[in-house]
């Protein structure tokens, strides 16, 4: 048994979450390494000066934490700090596409990718782009020196719209949304705090965010998005120090959430002083009636967009808005992790905007997107899906029997790659939403989505009987 006893600050908070902060710091810093018995309630209750019951009521809240296991009989005792969980790695769809088609030698139709499809726009961008090789030629060989106000006139530009714009100095040119928020990630937390996620998301910021040694945590949501009282819970209980969101066009349940939530939890992230991520990534493509969280709580916010999903994939810029007086933090972060936004990307993507070549793309885009969601409709209308008329995706919910797992190997028997449920994962969970996204993006032509989503239908249709699961 430890000798250990709490370090408890002098704090407005209760006492048994000052316990069990302090369980948790005695974890993190080896004062109480994986196996060690906590001392009884009574010794500790007596030692510190406090109740039984607010010792028992801190090692409860521990317990919930995982931080401690309390075996009757026994005492409790210091769990093993594991590897933070990291979803499954498939293999990128590209390299799955080429094995398939090296080992049946049949054409692959991949429905993995959510990017801006091709409607023509490469002609554009070149031209663009060789402007800028012809009138910069030594910047583009250089590193960035400064940054123009320009580059952030766009940024201000492509995030704001009719009821939301960030002030100019708060925007900070990234290497993309993902890069965006690896920096923003890195500036505002540190190692072994925590982030919350939503059950299905984006996993890949979790995943960056794992190896930046931050542990997950995640929230429960429903038919219209998170749940605000799941996200006070984990705040209250687990103390998360980041929220990661995609209240426009949530990926990749398409949920838009409502003012309402996103007002309530702003006013929770106020209430524990909990930073927002905001991703608007998928924000260009739809028409969102509701406010941003930014406006809602503009000092704990980063809004962060590109133009892969809208504009071209090809192109690696993106912006933050930051909270006031956080940019060159921000921007400082972004630098150390990603080695700087090049000129010519950056400067290629704020002249598309400004120029207003990027909205007449994403016009365009999001035309093909609602052609091609219109022919989803037509060959899966019999079926349950959550889909958006100008978003490059849907999310199936599967028909009994079939699992999650189980629909994307038989795909994968038909040389269709799709994305199934665990891609979306955050964390380890018992939660099966037997579920899978189809995007549509990849295929060159609207028609080129007919005989594949014949074959998910016959699928759907068909159940196990034509899954052929010999190893």
């Amino acid at each position: 048994m430890t000798k250990w006893l709490p370090t408890l600050q002098k704090t407005d908070r209760p006492l048994y979450i000052g316990i069990a902060d302090a369980i948790e710091a005695g974890i993190s810093n080896g004062d109480l390494p994986s196996g060690a018995k906590l001392p009884p309630l009574r010794n500790i209750a007596y030692d510190i000066g406090v109740t039984v019951g607010t010792v028992s009521r801190a090692y409860a809240l521990a317990c919930e934490r995982g931080l401690v296991s309390g075996e009757v009989g026994r005492g409790t005792f210091v769990l093993g700090r594991e590897t933070p969980y990291l979803p499954p790695l498939s293999l990128p769809q590209e390299m799955v596409g080429e094995a398939l088609q090296q080992r049946i030698n049949k054409p692959v139709a991949s429905f993995g990718y959510s990017s801006a499809v091709d409607i023509g726009q490469s002609k554009l961008i070149a031209d663009i782009a060789g402007s800028i090789a012809n009138g910069h030629s030594v910047k583009i060989m250089d590193y960035v020196r400064h940054v123009p106000n320009e580059w952030r006139q766009a940024g201000q530009e492509w995030l704001g719209d009719k009821n939301w714009q960030p002030n100019i100095e708060d925007v900070v040119p990234t290497n993309g949304t993902h890069a965006a928020i690896v920096g923003i990630i890195s500036a505002v937390t540190s190692p072994g705090d925590k982030i919350a996620f939503e059950g299905l998301t984006y996993s890949a910021i979790a995943r960056a965010a794992a190896l930046l040694g931050r542990r997950i945590v995640t929230m429960t949501s429903d038919d219209f998005g998170v749940i605000p009282e799941s996200f006070e819970k984990i705040c209250a209980q687990q103390h998360p120090k980041l929220v990661y969101l995609m209240p426009s066009v949530q990926n990749p349940t398409l949920v838009k959430l409502s003012t309402e939530r996103r007002k309530k939890i702003a006013e929770i992230a106020h209430k524990y002083n909990v930073y927002i991520i905001e991703d608007a990534i998928y924000a260009p493509l739809v028409e969102d009636e509701n406010l941003p969280m930014a406006h809602f709580a503009p000092e704990l916010t980063f809004t962060v967009g590109g133009l892969s999903k809208s504009v071209s994939a090809g192109i690696r810029a993106g912006w933050a808005a930051c909270p006031p007086r956080y940019a060159t933090r921000i921007a400082n972060a972004h630098k150390m992790v990603t080695g700087g936004a090049p000129y010519w990307l950056t400067e290629l993507a704020s002249k598309l905007v400004l120029s207003g070549e990027a909205c007449h793309i994403r016009k365009l885009v999001k035309q093909e997107n609602k052609k091609r969601v219109d022919i989803v409709r037509k060959h899966l209308g019999n079926h349950m899906f959550a889909s958006q008329d100008t978003c490059p995706y849907i999310w199936l919910t599967l028909p009994d029997p079939w699992l999650s797992g189980t629909f994307k190997k038989a795909l994968e028997e038909h040389q269709i790659v799709v994305s199934d449920e665990d891609e979306f994962k955050p964390a380890r969970s018992a939660n099966s939403y037997h579920a899978i996204r189809i995007a549509f993006s990849s295929p060159e032509k609207a028609e080129e989505l007919n005989a594949p989503l014949k074959v998910i239908s016959a699928l759907l249709d068909s159940g196990f009987a034509s899954c052929d699961n010999n190893g």
